[in-house]
């Protein structure tokens, strides 16, 4: 029994405490990451799409106010397409009083579950008539943006 104890591994003590905030640390990192990451694809969505959503309300009222009616109706949303005939729209928009003019007065773009949606505000004047302030919904059909909704 007096012989010579072999090699042993020395004891060390367990530290699951510091594992635990190491691999927390690193989930919080990766979660940070990710919110960045969909914050800045968001931000970018937004911000790219003022143009083109202003483009689309702008062509939709050139033909309304130049009396264009076919060109205003191709700029609408399939929803509001299905609720006016051509003929249909063509009647309404040319029914006194007419619009003679409009300014676009303020252009908005939200993300509603991860949709991008645009709202335009703007100032029409009709014919013989004061100025109104109307809220125009603009939505992303099949790549390009279309108005949606009676702006009358």
């Amino acid at each position: 029994m007096g012989g010579e104890r072999g090699w042993a591994r020395p004891y060390r003590r367990r530290r699951p405490v510091r594992a635990g905030l190491v691999l927390g640390g690193w989930s919080l990192a990766l979660c940070l990451v990710g919110v960045a990451g969909l914050a800045a694809w968001n931000a970018q969505v937004v911000l790219g799409a003022n143009g083109p959503v202003r483009e689309a309300a702008d062509e939709f009222f050139r033909g309304v106010a130049g009396g264009d009616t076919d060109r205003a109706y191709e700029r609408l949303c399939k929803a509001a397409r299905s609720r006016w005939s051509p003929v249909g729209f063509d009647s309404w928009v040319r029914t006194p009083p007419r619009v003679s003019d409009y300014e676009i007065t303020d252009v908005s773009v939200t993300t509603r579950s991860g949709r991008p949606r645009g709202e335009v505000t703007v100032r029409l004047t009709r014919d013989g008539a004061a100025g109104e302030e109307r809220k125009l919904p603009v939505v992303s059909e099949d790549g390009t943006w279309r108005v949606c909704g009676d702006p009358f």
